[in-house]
């Protein structure tokens, strides 16, 4: 329940910002005329909403598997902190840029969602792969959004590899404006070194996300793109 208000409400978010602009209207309406366009829109829409579905279930068996504690040579410098809001803010804050550009740039919307199935399917890959338990000292992550899709418990072995750290870091990927993509750089290495602080990764996680997630997004934004990513440009 709380998952579909979660995102009943970011639609509607979304759907705010879509008031008429001229130079924003036209290129969404000319990416529209192209059918590759229009399937790739609506089976990526479908895809993402499904899979933000599957996910309290995935999460919740996950939690039942045990795998080895990691002896973390940087967690055991860092005395365990709750940097909750700092991590909050970051992401979201990095995330409200991407859907302010994503109204300007039907490409940058496409390149977002194709990445982040292909990263969330990846990581539901990697996590069952890599069962870990938590790290020693974790101090749960209060993310009220993120932690709604995760269902009524909360979840600590969603480890290898970072979701937050992967999620910004494929938003400065989308982000095509050099100091857009600078804020979201920089935030992608302060959500990495904050989950240290706070023992809800280890080292291995968070560089993990950053190694898997750029040929990921690469990946997505050929299939994204093709056929149609013509139409901006000729719009620009």
């Amino acid at each position: 329940m709380n998952a579909s208000l979660y995102l009943c409400g970011f639609l509607q978010f979304y759907m705010s910002i879509l008031t008429p602009n001229p130079t924003s209207d036209l290129i969404w309406q000319a990416a529209w005329q192209s059918n590759t366009f229009r399937w790739k829109f609506c089976l990526g829409l479908i895809a993402t909403i499904t899979l933000l579905f599957t996910f309290p279930g995935f999460f919740q068996t996950i939690e039942s598997h045990s795998g080895p504690v990691l002896n973390d040579w940087v967690l055991n410098q860092l005395p365990p902190t709750d940097v909750s809001l700092g991590i909050f803010l970051t992401i979201w804050a990095t995330a409200l840029l991407l859907v302010i550009r994503a109204r300007y740039s039907p490409a940058v919307f496409m390149m977002f969602i194709y990445g982040y199935i292909v990263v969330s399917l990846s990581r539901m890959l990697s996590i069952n792969l890599v069962p870990l338990d938590p790290p020693v000292g974790l101090i749960p992550l209060i993310d009220p959004i993120s932690n709604a899709f995760y269902g009524k418990t909360y979840i600590t072995k969603d480890l290898f590899y970072s979701g937050h750290t992967s999620s910004i870091f494929l938003m400065f990927l989308c982000l095509r404006r050099w100091w857009d993509r600078l804020f979201a750089l920089i935030g992608s290495l302060v959500v990495g070194s904050l989950l240290l602080v706070q023992h809800v990764h280890y080292t291995v996680d968070v560089l993990g996300a950053f190694v898997f997630t750029y040929p990921l997004y690469w990946l997505a934004k050929r299939f994204a793109l093709s056929g149609w990513d013509n139409v901006e440009k000729r719009e620009n």
